[in-house]
């Protein structure tokens, strides 16, 4: 009897964890933060409706300390996530891989304007494949790509919950560390160099605020131009999260990430390029939820 119980379990179970808070610290210090934990699971033993059995983790964390004090403000954050899938006898694949560190200084000028200057560095963790009909290929790596971006201009930052900057100077360094993928040019870079550099002008804009109760959002909207080369094909890069707290243990948490970038090709599954096209990416957790 046991075995055929056993022949007919569906096991699904899904646990998330999301703390976040803002601490004031000595003086003009502030610092805030953010995780979320999500994990699914569905085991299928002869299940005559058919299907497969899966899990999926993903993790995201976010922290800031940002420094105010009379015309001075400095602000400091890092981006982070990571998720793997499993479906049936497929090898563990990557939903999510990401790190995003920026730095903001300025000088306010007047009123809520401030002379700034800005660093962003991003790239990933591990590798990422790319399932074709010869078989999985290499397409992306830790530092493949890397970017770099600096940018001196104005940000108007009439709160701690709204900024936007616009830099007429600016530049991108693409890093493509990885031999095989700079053999052949990947995302922008010449074939054979591991880096390509862009001037160009950088738009930024970032939200943080409980647009209703118990429901905050956080967004920001990335823009670069390349004075030089196609100026007019921007590249795009606007993420979004909304956390829905429900009770004191109950947190619902969706992500998403448009991006766009003139660079980088799509390859299909015949291993073919098609040519820039916009991506998008969605990430949703719900679950237990604790607050430190």
């Amino acid at each position: 009897m046991k075995k055929y119980i056993l022949a007919l379990t569906v096991l699904f179970t899904s646990y998330s964890v999301f703390a976040q808070d803002t601490t004031q610290l000595d003086g003009p210090w502030k610092s805030s933060g953010m995780a979320s934990l999500n994990f699914s699971q569905v085991s299928l033993s002869k299940w005559a409706q058919g299907g497969e059995s899966s899990y999926a983790v993903n993790a995201l964390s976010a922290f800031s300390i940002n420094y105010a004090k009379e015309n001075t403000s400095w602000d400091n954050s890092i981006d982070i996530g990571y998720g793997i899938q499993k479906v049936g006898d497929k090898d563990a694949g990557k939903t999510d891989d990401h790190l995003d560190l920026l730095s903001k200084y300025g000088r306010k000028t007047s009123g809520n304007w401030y002379v700034s200057g800005m660093l962003n560095f991003k790239t990933q963790f591990t590798r990422g494949y790319k399932e074709t009909d010869a078989g999985k290929v290499v397409i992306s790596d830790f530092m493949s790509p890397g970017y770099i971006i600096l940018a001196i201009g104005m940000e108007y930052k009439p709160s701690d919950s709204f900024y936007f900057s616009a830099s007429p100077l600016g530049g991108k360094i693409t890093l493509v560390m990885n031999d095989s993928l700079s053999t052949v040019g990947s995302f922008g870079v010449e074939a054979g160099k591991n880096t390509r550099s862009e001037f160009g002008g950088t738009v930024k804009m970032g939200v943080n605020r409980e647009i209703f109760k118990n429901v905050t959002l956080t967004s920001t909207l990335d823009l670069f131009s390349n004075y030089f080369n196609s100026p007019l094909n921007i590249d795009v890069s606007w993420k979004m999260m909304i956390n829905m707290k429900v009770n004191e243990f109950l947190s619902a948490n969706i992500s998403t990430h448009l991006l766009y970038d003139d660079d980088v090709d799509y390859i299909d599954s015949e291993g073919i390029s098609q040519g820039p096209q916009v991506q998008f990416k969605e990430i949703l957790g719900i679950g237990l939820s604790v607050k430190f």
